[in-house]
């Protein structure tokens, strides 16, 4: 481990370090309350607190190898060799320590500030959620050259904590659990997911290793994770199918008032999105918070100053937005008590913070740019660029807020808007083309649904600039029809319409359209697939007819089915190809009628995979793509030939 996280291992660990805050009532009867939700996220949130003790007893020096394994009965087991949890008697509780980490809320050598100096966990509520909302757990303690060991059931000890044997100078805690089905919507942990946080934990936590195995089938998959170059390998591999401004990250890490502050940041040549990861205590503060703006404002106010001291970039007023443009950057903070905030708790909120990260960026930044020249420059350089395509998008984008625009832009066969004007019940169709676009509007519900039909293949937005966008005349009709404006100015509160379904052929070329439609909403109205504004419309695939009986196939499986029931007999069978081919009162009843209708809702669960599959998909880079497409052709369906 790195030395500046190994604390004072003079410190003694034992159970009288061990504070208790609470017990563990109502977990079982409001278990959302503890980890978020009862559905897969939440699931696997359980692993993650049962990871977070060893990460902890890692952050201090301890431990420098965890492992994790998912069993084939559902079960997962963790394990360490840290200094294993204490099982000598509580003075205060007349039980082991063990048994009280396991069995009271918030109970830890985290709440006493000589054990831990820093700790993690999400919501710091501690294995004694996992405990409580497991069928059951057996923890196992390597600790003072014995074996202990204390088995649970749904929260309750069923034995005592018993010696079964030696283990020499060794140490470490082992834990494993079975979570409770009648708490978990599923009990089935998906092995990519916990492969993402495992790998992420390794990068934040620099030469820790972490195994994940899994044990579920005929041939075990084993991967280990481990990184002596933390986060600047956490960069590379971000970048690692991109072309890079200068050739290595720039990196630096200092302590200041008990605060580890770390920084890799790197410049992609071509791309103009931006990937900033914060993180602190290894928690991914996806919302931001202190420490993120910190950082900003330290890059922003220390390249102007740059530019200032070296005459550079003097024809154009650069902001922070043109230097982030293109930057990925991955903030590593840890600090000794962490204040979060927002819906998920997943923004930092201590105020110190912002002054910290800003006063050692600042300094250290400063201190790179000036021993690297040329790096600035490229940096400053693409800054200017990026200022001059954002001053011309500007002029664009004024043509987006100018009132009655709806009127007097060249709407694509005409926005046919409804009559409700509560957004919270108004649906906006944006249809494949006016065929389809005028059998929807025939066939709709005036009261809320509105249509807005395009017409061909709108402008690629992970390959050209705002400015670029806003000279299209589908992305203009698109962006005043909704209304709230775009990008860095984008107000989902302003948004005419909560549903926006994007209605197009079920064949390669919608599919291609509905890609460069998401697309587009991912990288300039984002907070709409946050919010759950964005949905897919899902029409029929067949029209399978006997006699004057009609159904409609929406998979392949559903197809076989009604023929199962049909018989082959006297059946007729369409392919719906496009939508133009529906009437309106099909069109209606298959596809645009609440009441029978499927929607897929589009949502962003992982940023970090989404950035990359836009960026490897929609990108400039062929050969990644083109090894994409071979790896994965076979598990393509419904591909017209």
């Amino acid at each position: 481990m790195d030395d500046e996280t190994v604390m004072d291992k003079k410190e003694i660990y034992d159970s009288e370090k061990i504070k208790v805050l609470e017990g563990l009532k109502a977990v079982r009867k409001r278990p959302s309350m503890y980890i978020g939700s009862t559905d897969e996220n939440g699931l696997h949130h359980l692993v993650y607190e049962v990871v977070d003790n060893s990460i902890d007893e890692a952050m201090e020096g301890y431990c420098d190898k965890i492992e994790v394994a998912l069993k084939p009965d559902d079960s997962v087991e963790v394990s360490d060799n840290g200094r294993g949890i204490p099982v000598s008697e509580h003075p205060q509780h007349d039980a082991p320590g063990v048994e009280i980490v396991m069995t009271k809320l918030h109970a830890g050598g985290k709440f006493d500030r000589k054990s831990y100096k820093v700790s993690g966990g999400l919501h710091g509520v501690g294995v004694s959620v996992v405990n409580a909302l497991s069928k059951w757990l057996e923890v196992k303690v390597k600790r003072e050259g014995n074996v202990y060991r204390q088995r649970y059931k749904r929260g309750d000890p069923i034995t005592e904590v018993e010696k079964i044997g030696e283990n020499g100078p060794s140490s470490g805690t082992l834990t494993r659990f079975k979570p409770d089905p009648d708490i978990f919507e599923t009990v089935e942990f998906n092995y990519e997911t916990l492969k993402k946080r495992m790998r992420e934990l390794a990068f934040l936590n620099k030469g820790l290793k972490i195994v994940l195995k899994d044990e579920r089938t005929d041939e075990e998959i084993e991967e280990e994770f481990h990184f002596e170059g933390g986060i600047v390998e956490f960069v590379n591999y971000l970048n690692r199918e991109k072309e890079k401004l200068y050739p290595e990250p720039i990196y630096f890490k200092r302590r200041e008032d008990g605060v580890h502050v770390e920084l890799a940041m790197q410049h992609k040549t071509e791309a103009y999105s931006k990937d900033i990861l914060a993180f602190a205590n290894n928690i991914n503060t996806k919302e931001g918070g202190t420490h993120l703006s910190g950082f900003r404002a330290a890059l922003t106010r220390t390249l102007n100053n740059y530019c200032e001291k070296n005459k550079l970039g003097e024809d154009v007023k650069i902001r922070g937005d043109d230097y982030r443009e293109g930057l990925t950057a991955v903030i590593n903070v840890k600090l000794p008590e962490p204040q979060f905030e927002g819906q998920t708790k997943t923004k930092l909120g201590n105020s110190e913070m912002r002054g910290i990260v800003q006063s050692i960026v600042s300094e250290e930044l400063m201190r790179f740019l000036e021993e690297n020249p040329k790096v600035a420059e490229v940096i400053v350089e693409k800054a200017v660029t990026a200022a001059k395509a954002r001053q011309a998008a500007k002029k664009a984008k004024e043509l987006t807020r100018r009132k009655g625009l709806l009127e007097s832009v060249d709407l694509p066969g005409k926005l046919a808007d409804c009559s409700d004007p509560d957004p919270s019940k108004a649906e906006l169709y944006i249809v494949e083309g006016d065929s389809a676009g005028g059998s929807a509007k025939q066939g709709r519900d005036r009261d809320f649904q509105a249509i807005l039909p395009l017409r061909g293949k709108i402008i690629n937005a992970e390959k050209a600039r705002i400015n670029k966008m806003l000279e299209n005349k589908e992305i203009r009709s698109i962006i005043s029809a909704i209304g709230a404006g775009i990008g860095e100015d984008f107000d989902p509160d302003e948004a005419r319409y909560h549903k926006i379904i994007i209605m197009t052929d079920a064949d390669v070329d919608g599919a291609h359209i509905r890609t460069l439609l998401f697309t587009f909403f991912y990288r300039y109205m984002r907070p709409l697939l946050e919010r759950g504004y964005l949905y897919m419309a899902q029409p029929p695939l067949y029209k399978i007819t006997k006699g004057r009986a009609v159904h409609h196939a929406y998979t392949e499986e559903e197809k076989r089915e009604i023929l199962d029931e049909l018989g082959k007999r006297g059946v007729g069978i369409q392919r719906y190809k496009g939508l133009g081919e529906m009437n309106p009162k099909e069109l209606w009843e298959t596809t645009m009628d609440p009441e029978n209708r499927i929607l897929a809702k589009v949502t962003v669960e992982d940023g970090e995979r989404a950035d990359q599959l836009f960026d490897l998909l929609m990108g400039k880079e062929v050969g990644p793509r083109k090894e994409f497409i071979q790896e994965n052709a076979k598990a393509a369906t419904n591909i017209d030939v």
